[in-house]
């Protein structure tokens, strides 16, 4: 175990010198091809997207997908240090995606390597995907048309403290525009766009959807930005805002702009439809083994390539979330042990159930 952990150490410090900003993972994705080449283990790429099969794989198994992410976020102005070249320390590895989610990246790839030639019950596939931190059309979207039919289910590798995300709500942001008619505030003409903007947000605001989920409870719906008007004295003719809404599986996308659209003057326009909530189907496998390896379950606030899958999944893996995105991210190497055991224990008792 030792080996496989002191692998996951200097992978990962050497992923973390490799830019690979979201659409510029080339780079990371060739490094990664040569590091399975050099042990002997085919490879299939599909873009930057990298996909690697056990040498016993048998289609007539179910298939449970490893999956992380190779992109990064832009580093911000905070770092004190040079992202790409971090100071080495004997309990921590630093850099630009350490924590997000190169931890999730090294720790899968080695619980892969150990299982590599071990039969199971069902076939391990790796799956690294691309474009993740800006939701690209080149990243899980393409890779999930080559793997929806073969995969069966699946664990998704962020930061979470390798507890389990059994549930994650979606994202639906919407854009509203309430058009009215211009004129001069001293003679009450006109018709005011403001107006109409604050009756329909009321009528958002005091919206409920009757189907309430067990895991994630309603749907949440808050409006965040609005704005009208270009001088005092002239009635404005558009006022537009913005409603953020995290949905829950009860609904998609589609069906809650469908609920909304009808009951506003406003237009509203949906920026994506594809960011849905996710969630672990009650009785599964996945959400057994949780169960019974006494793992903390929570809800998800945050999004992956979970919602751009369509099989039973869940979301685990090493480092915390809270230090995605934020200056001078790091991992702690236990972290990154705690990563690997706990991967092969949930496959162990996975492998019990079937």
């Amino acid at each position: 175990m030792d080996s496989y952990i002191q692998n996951a150490v200097e992978l990962l410090r050497k992923l973390v010198s490799i830019q690979s900003f979201s659409g510029e993972e080339g780079p990371r994705s060739n490094f990664l091809t040569g590091y399975f080449s050099e042990r002997g283990i085919s490879i299939e790429r599909i873009g930057n997207n990298l996909i690697v099969r056990q040498l016993h794989h048998n289609i007539s198994k179910p298939t449970l997908m490893l999956n992380s992410h190779l992109d990064t976020v832009r580093p911000n102005t905070g770092y004190t240090f040079d992202p790409f070249t971090p100071p080495r320390s004997n309990t921590h590895v630093y850099g630009l995606g350490s924590n997000d989610a190169g931890a999730s990246v090294v720790t899968l790839l080695q619980t892969f390597l150990y299982f590599y030639e071990k039969e199971l019950p069902f076939n391990l596939l790796l799956a690294l995907s691309a474009e993740e931190e800006n939701s690209g059309t080149d990243g899980m979207r393409l890779l999930w048309q080559h793997l929806s039919e073969e995969v069966s289910m699946a664990i998704i590798g962020e930061p979470t403290g390798m507890k389990a995300a059994i549930a994650e709500r979606g994202l639906l942001v919407i854009d509203g525009e309430a058009k009215g008619v211009s004129g001069h505030a001293a003679r009450n003409e006109g018709v005011n766009a403001l107006y109409i903007a604050i009756d329909d947000i009321n009528i958002l605001r005091s919206t409920k959807f009757s189907k309430i989920s067990l895991t994630m409870g309603e749907v949440k719906l808050t409006v965040t930005q609005i704005n009208a008007g270009r001088q005092h004295n002239v009635v404005p003719d558009r006022c537009s805002f913005v409603v953020d809404i995290r949905p829950t599986e009860m609904y998609t996308n589609s069906e809650i702009m469908e609920i909304l659209r009808p009951i506003v003057k406003s237009e509203l326009k949906a920026r994506s439809l594809t960011n849905r909530s996710s969630a672990t189907p009650t009785g599964h496998p996945l959400l057994l083994c949780v169960q019974q390896l006494g793992i903390e379950s929570y809800t998800s606030p945050t999004t992956s390539d979970w919602m751009r899958i369509t099989c039973p999944a869940l979301k685990m893996g090493p480092g915390e979330s809270e230090r995605s995105h934020r200056p001078d991210e790091f991992v702690r190497i236990k972290e990154l042990q705690q990563g690997i055991e706990g991967y092969i224990h949930f496959i162990e008792k996975l492998a019990e159930q079937q």
